[in-house]
Order: structure tokens, then sequence, then C-alpha cells
């Protein structure tokens, strides 16, 4: 390989121009190509002006011969692509979920592990120190665990069609809960073997139910569930909900206080993908009482002010995919972890839409 991993980045949505921005800068990498099937007719970010720019995923894979493909394409292309790209000798970067079914999520890392191609995973949490302290203090709770996570999302502007066009590969308990539920099993170490979802119908416009709740059940007998919804109705009370409960006590990410009606709005603005990963306060809560039954220690409250933003986390993926190809890392642990996330995701799916509680195997 060259001195510089050369980069075919697919999608330039949210996330794609956000990993396009990160390998431009990264001297480690050279991209050789931009590609989404509507490129030409939509405006290129400035600092991404001059590249190859390709329509067709075949031909660009053909023409530029990447060492590495990211794929941040619609859901429904992901299994698709990476084949493709792992068949022509590129490692890849996708983002989530790695495929819609688990049969084509089995297959991508089958084909990772016989082509020795590096498959990294876009789990943002798993880079995130906050996220990653989070579960480390969950994990001093005891068994079992009580985990309860949501992101709702209210659609307007251009969250309107981007959260539309999702539902259309993915419900949001699918496309969004994997990473939840990757948390889930980071805290308990467990193995999943029950799954119940609910879902609604909200949006008129949108082919898919828009809200969906699911609960899911460990072998240690610990229980979490997931809340999400996209829509222009979607209430913004309570849409960040991020809990960790353990007989020894809690840890909860929590709003900073806020004084000003300005602060308020930027806390509450649930659409805002810089927001879906920023958690402000750790609260870490001891349930250690003394004789009289009230508590030894008082809630520890841990700042994260200095935390990464959205841009820099995706910088710090695109570190670990570099460092992964050129160290040769294992990575077998995380790419089963993406196919056991959307195992339980999709198995919320076909709980909703068949009216029963799913046993995993």
């Amino acid at each position: 390989m060259a001195d510089k991993v050369r980069v075919l980045v697919v999608g330039l949505g949210n996330m794609g121009a956000s990993h396009a921005s990160s390998y431009h800068r990264n001297p480690g990498f050279e991209i050789v190509g931009l590609m989404s099937r509507s490129i030409t007719s939509k405006p290129i970010p400035e600092e991404l002006r001059g590249y190859p720019l390709f329509e067709d995923f075949d031909a660009a894979l053909a023409a530029t011969k990447p060492d590495a493909v990211s794929i941040n394409s619609w859901p429904n292309t992901h299994a698709e692509y990476a084949i493709k790209a792992m068949n022509a000798g590129a490692h890849v970067f996708m983002e989530k979920p790695i495929a819609t079914t688990v049969a084509d999520a089995e297959k991508v890392v089958a084909l990772a592990r016989q082509k020795n191609r590096k498959l990294v995973l876009g789990y943002i949490l798993r880079v995130h120190p906050s996220w990653i302290k989070f579960i480390e203090l969950g994990q001093t709770l005891g068994k079992p665990l009580v985990m309860r996570l949501n992101l709702n999302q209210q659609s307007n502007g251009p969250a309107w069609a981007w959260h539309k066009n999702l539902i259309d590969s993915l419900i949001p308990i699918v496309d969004c809960g994997v990473h939840y539920v990757d948390v889930m099993c980071q805290l308990t170490g467990a193995k999943p073997v029950r799954v119940h979802g609910i879902g609604a119908a909200l949006w008129a416009e949108a082919d898919k139910p828009n809200y969906g709740h699911l609960h899911v059940t460990f072998d240690d007998g610990s229980v979490g569930w997931y809340e999400a919804g996209w829509g222009p109705m979607m209430s913004e009370v309570a849409f960040f909900v991020k809990d960790v409960v353990g007989p020894k006590g809690a840890v909860s990410i929590v709003p900073a206080p806020s004084s000003s009606k300005d602060q308020l709005e930027d806390v509450s603005d649930s659409a805002d993908i810089g927001r879906h990963t920023k958690t402000d306060l750790i609260q870490y809560h001891h349930a250690e009482v003394g004789p009289d039954k009230n508590f030894l220690r008082k809630d520890e409250f841990i700042s994260t002010e200095d935390e990464p933003d959205h841009q820099e986390l995706c910088d710090r993926e695109q570190a670990f995919f570099l460092k992964a190809i050129t160290e040769d890392l294992d990575l077998s642990d995380s790419m089963d972890a993406a196919v056991n996330s959307l195992r339980i995701v999709l198995a919320a799916e076909q709980s909703i839409t068949e009216k029963r509680v799913v046993e995993l195997t």
C-alpha cells in the first residue's frame, strides 16, 4: 500500500460530509473520489471541491481503485456496497447499521474475515470519552441493570426530508437503536435473550411507523428499553434520556443547569446532530445508606464540557480506521457487536409486525 490510504467516499449527507472532511484533513488519507447518486446536482462543501465526482458506485470503484471505501449512503445500500468494495480489495468504513437484515450483516462480516479486510462501523459512541466513562461507571453498579435510553427527534426544515428518507429504509428504533442497544450490551456484557417492540404510525407522509419502543431482556436478568420517534409532531420533552440503574446506584447523562432561554432552546434542539452525542454532565448516584437510612455519599457530578464535538468524534473514528489498516488491528469483537446490535433492533421490528415477544437464539 502507498504511504497514504486512498479512499473513495460514498454519500455526502450529514455523516458522509463529516467523514469526508476528516479524510481531507488527515495526512494519512488521500480522497480519490466522492460518490452519490445525485452528487453533480448538489452543492459540494468548499473544502471538498476539486475531487473527482461519481454518480455510479461500480464506475467509481473501477475508476479510482481505492485502498478503502467509506460508505455513508442510505442503509439499504450498505451491505451491497461493502461486499463490492471488499471484493475489489478495499477496506471498509461503514456508517451504521451494517445492513438491513441479519443475514446480510453476517455475509459482510464473513467476507471481511475471508478477505482479511478491515471493517470499521460508525458506532460514534465507542470513541466518545464521555460515553466511555458512562459505560465504565455503569459497570460498577452491580447486577442486574435497568437501562433507559431514548432519542426522539422533531423533524423540521432539512430534518423533515432527512428523517422521512431514512424511514424509507429503516424505522427509527432500528436505525438509531443499534447505537444504544450496543451500549446496553457493553454495560451488561451479557447475552440478549428476549425482545419486545411496540410502534405507532403518526406521520402520514412516512412509509413506515415513525415511533417505536423496544424492550430487551438479558441472560443476567438485566433489562433495557430504547425509544425513538421522528416527525414534526414529536415532543421535545424528555427527548434525551440516558440512564442506567443497578443495585449499587445509578449513572445518568444530564444537561448542565441553564439559566437563559437561549441556552434552554439550544439544549432542546432534538434534530441537531451535534446534540445527539453531547452529554454536558454525568450524574453518579450511590445507593448506600447508613443506620439512619440516609445516603452515605452525595451524588457526584462529572463535567464533560471539554468533550469533543461531532466533527472531532468523526475525526477520531477515521483516525481509528487508519490505525486499523496500518497496524492490522483485530476487529472481530466490534464486527460481532455490530451484528448483535442489529439482531436486537430487527427483532424489535419483528415484534411490532407480528405483535409478539421474540425469543433470540
